[in-house]
């Protein structure tokens, strides 16, 4: 049996091997549609194809992930991750746009939640009980770090632009493809799972193929029980809320930050100059302030850490569309993101301590659907508002509706609260 020292480097190599290629495309694919034409209508319209699809798979492919395994799951993520980034690089029209949006929507779906849930089952199954709450923080720090690298490094190459006969924001599309293919061949030498969540080690081909069938056949009961959890959990159903307004606010700082930069610069391959430091500080800031937030939760408590958290990051997204300039609308940016940091880490402790090793995957990606809901209910709307009264007055309508979330938390204070005081009583 692997130590939980190992099973936590290989969880952080994964991490960052992970996220390292988004950051090379971080508010690329933004502005790389706007130069092929898009309006910013077709963005909202194109991003809430996205949301569609993950929220149609994001249930039965979390299902699949509990009853069969994490690892077969990332390795079809992966997959599809290679596809849909080389959709985006030969996108040229709105159709293709949205075909490449579909593909991604498949790999986010596929993606979201069998890493976290494999390790945290994996060091469970060594040794049952072990907080995770720190290890998690640490992983939010490398996938900020991991973004921040890949950003830098898309900067300077649009900056560089060696290849005069292609657009400068194509090459870091380029490498986003051949970093998900390595992600993908590190997935494949480096993850093996625990028998408590595969246990398939030596079977032969038939009974490899029989468990593959019980595995679909014990997807929906995974399922059920995850549906049947946030019926009874109040604490969930509010995490859940919370992470639909989230997402609104990110709409400001993902999608409408590198449009207005370009508006302040003059061209999108000048704000592609810009904004790849800029995200690379953004994502550093992230880092930190997601190490911060595992220490100040286990200090004031992880739900009260989400919740001032929220409150912040939805009013420094929305400051960002009054900012009259680009450096203002720079610093704007980089206090949102670190504020993205310290809620991203105390949601995803309190969502683990709503699970167990049974259904883990599938509330990790019930959350993941409250995401695409939101994306599918708000983007378009915020792209056509954007469209006829200007991306700054989106921002600020954004930011202030993805602040409002911070009601979410509410159940998870009282429950915490509660559990404070019964522990002084003790």
């Amino acid at each position: 049996m692997p130590s939980i020292r190992h099973v936590e480097r290989v969880f952080w190599a994964l991490t960052f091997a992970r996220w390292f290629p988004i950051g090379l495309v971080a508010g690329v694919y933004t502005l790389l549609a706007t130069e092929r034409g898009l309006t910013v209508a077709q963005i909202g319209v194109y991003s809430a194809v996205q949301g569609a699809i993950i929220l149609l798979l994001e249930l039965p492919t979390s299902g699949f992930a509990d009853a069969l395994g994490r690892k077969p799951v990332l390795v079809v993520a992966g997959a599809f991750g290679v596809l849909s980034g080389l959709a985006y690089l030969l996108a040229h029209d709105f159709a293709a746009f949205v075909l490449a949006s579909a593909l991604m929507g498949v790999f986010r779906a596929l993606d979201s939640g069998p890493l976290e849930a494999w390790f945290v089952d994996a060091v469970r199954a060594i040794e049952p009980g072990r907080p995770v709450g720190t290890a998690l923080a640490r992983s939010h720090a490398l996938l900020g770090i991991g973004i921040a690298s890949g950003s830098l490094l898309s900067g300077g190459l649009i900056a560089w632009h060696p290849f005069r006969d292609a657009s400068a924001l194509d090459l870091p599309v380029v490498l986003l493809v051949i970093g998900q293919a390595v992600d993908l061949a590190m997935i494949i030498g480096l993850m093996s799972e625990p028998r408590t969540t595969s246990g398939r080690s030596g079977a032969s081909t038939d009974d490899r193929r029989a468990q593959v069938l019980a595995s679909v056949r014990a997807t929906p009961g995974v399922i059920a029980s995850g549906l049947r959890l946030l019926r009874s959990s109040g604490v969930l159903r509010g995490l859940l809320v919370a992470e639909t307004l989230w997402v609104v606010a990110m709409f400001a700082q993902e999608n409408l930050m590198p449009l207005r930069l370009a508006d302040f610069l003059g061209s999108e391959a000048r704000a592609g100059v810009w904004l790849g430091p800029l995200v690379a500080v953004g994502w550093l800031g992230f880092a930190l302030a997601s190490w911060l937030a595992g220490r100040f939760g286990r200090i004031l408590g992880f739900a009260r850490t989400a919740l001032v958290s929220r409150l912040a990051h939805g009013i420094a997204a929305a400051l960002m569309g009054v900012m009259p300039g680009a450096a203002s609308l720079a610093g704007a940016y980089l206090v949102t993101y670190s504020l993205h940091g310290a809620n991203g880490t105390a949601h995803a402790t309190l969502l683990h301590d709503q699970a167990d090793a049974s259904n883990r995957a599938t509330v990790l990606s019930v959350d993941s659907m409250a995401t695409s809901i939101g994306v599918l209910v708000f983007y378009p709307l915020l792209g056509a508002f954007a469209e006829r009264w200007g991306n700054g007055p989106a921002m600020v309508c954004a930011g202030l509706v993805g602040a409002a979330g911070l009601v979410g938390y509410l159940p998870a204070v009282l429950v915490e609260r509660r559990g404070l005081r019964e522990g002084r009583d003790a």
